[in-house]
């Protein structure tokens, strides 16, 4: 037999695996990595958080994945060095840290490589009747394996949509295995470039969906209008200006939010070809730059409240926030005052760094896809096929 393969069954079969987990969301800020120690599957399971940090992109790095991401036409010549590219800057990142924390190599189990995505086409997206869902996240997983000697499983969108899902968000079978409650209804809420959630009644079916723009729109604008800036800091920016209630409403009538859940989408569709659209509709051509990022705000946070509110129906029930847009002070404001009947906690409650809470989801998939049994999400709900995620790379 192959010795990989054996290594492999060997890994499968143990009680616990130590598993890196890796994120690079569409805000394309840096590498989210932790370390987790994995006991058990399924409904089983438990995870220790050993390390975390995110390493910053470079500036020239982020323009370059910024001039090829979420772009319906790009040099394919720039794609194809840009997969090679991410997955050897991954590696080295991996390695540069385990020498940091002192962690030896021959004691990593699995890395969990969810990728960078360039593009995300739903069929509601790209409305093209030949085709059906589709999602690209790059990144060589190869490449990441060969450079730490370590078994990478990646891709795992991929099976999603093959299984009949849309390949997004997958947060919602983490969040199933580690944070439902038999009786009491919880919502997760993660606020990265797109705002998803997972709503986990005690009793019924789980939804979990895409809601539209989380950071997005505000660090693009931000990164337009603001040279050096790719965010709004503490959200001084839009703390300075005054929404606009007519560019809000004509943010507020995109197509989008009037599809029923689930649903999914990206930077290709919520871009700032939508916040021009609204300045032209809403006769706003002299508007500052402050006034727009305060309104960009709270259209996020309603948007994200009336989702919210929609599958809750009114009752009361326990919130988790993560993502970046958690630290965005005047945005979790609204979010307070618009979702006063949830009860807010912490991830942290739970041993989870909510900031680390999505690169810990890729590694409970790769656990999944060595040693779980994929039938454990079946009939969990119509837009989560049980299927087992992840495309394994060998060292050699």
């Amino acid at each position: 037999m192959n010795e990989n393969i054996t290594k492999l069954a060997a890994i499968s079969s143990k009680q616990e695996r130590i598993i890196i987990g890796l994120m690079s969301g569409t805000s394309m800020d840096g590498l989210d990595v932790t370390v987790c120690r994995v006991k058990g599957t399924g409904f089983g399971t438990t995870i220790l958080i050993e390390e975390f940090e995110t390493v910053p992109y470079e500036t020239g790095f982020k323009k370059t994945m910024a001039a090829t991401c979420f772009k319906e036409q790009v040099s394919l010549q720039e794609l194809t060095l840009l997969h090679a590219a991410i997955g050897d800057h991954h590696a080295d990142i991996i390695n540069a840290l385990l020498a940091k924390w002192n962690i030896q190599k021959g004691n990593v189990d699995l890395i969990a490589s969810h990728g960078q995505t360039v593009y995300h086409a739903p069929a509601h997206q790209h409305r093209l009747p030949q085709y059906g869902h589709a999602t690209l996240q790059i990144g060589e997983a190869d490449r990441i394996a060969v450079k730490t000697g370590i078994i990478t499983v990646s891709d795992f969108r991929q099976k999603n949509i093959a299984g009949g899902g849309e390949g997004a968000p997958l947060a919602a079978y983490g969040d199933l295995l580690l944070f439902a409650e038999k009786d009491r209804d919880v919502v997760m809420l993660n606020i990265g470039g797109i705002a998803n959630f997972s709503f986990l009644p005690a009793a019924g079916t789980m939804i979990c969906s895409d809601i539209g723009p989380g950071n997005t729109l505000m660090d693009q604008w931000m990164t337009l209008n603001f040279p050096g800036k790719y965010f709004d800091e503490n959200a001084s920016v839009a703390m300075r200006g005054t929404v606009n209630p007519h560019v809000l409403a004509a943010l507020k009538a995109h197509s989008f939010f009037s599809a029923p859940f689930p649903k999914t989408t990206g930077p290709e569709l919520f871009n700032l070809d939508v916040v021009h659209n609204a300045i032209t509709v809403a006769n706003a051509g002299g508007i500052s730059a402050e006034d727009i990022m305060a309104t960009l705000n709270v259209f996020t946070a309603d948007m994200i409240c009336e989702a919210i509110r929609s599958v809750t129906g009114g009752g009361n029930y326990k919130l988790y926030i993560s993502g970046g847009g958690m630290h965005n002070p005047l945005l979790l404001q609204h979010l307070k005052a618009g979702l006063h009947k949830a009860e807010w906690h912490d991830t942290v409650e739970k041993h989870i760094d909510p900031d680390a809470k999505e690169a810990i989801l890729f590694a409970l998939l790769a656990n999944e896809c060595v040693a779980g049994n994929p039938e454990v999400f079946k009939g969990i709900s119509e837009k989560m096929p049980a299927v087992s995620m992840g495309k394994i790379s060998f060292p050699g």
